[in-house]
């Protein structure tokens, strides 16, 4: 499953991070960092979603 969130999280950031964690501080925080940028937003998704 975890698999699937990565591919998910690469092709939209926050979708990642919401399936894994939901509206949680992590969720917000991926969305700021994809609106700066896409690539810390990947980034931080794949790391929210290893981490757990």
């Amino acid at each position: 499953m975890d698999f699937i969130r990565i591919i998910i999280a690469i092709l939209l950031p926050p979708l990642g991070v919401f399936m894994q964690v939901g509206l949680s501080k992590h969720f917000w925080i991926n969305i700021l960092l994809t609106l700066l940028g896409y690539i810390p937003g990947i980034v931080h998704a794949v790391w929210v979603i290893a981490k757990k």
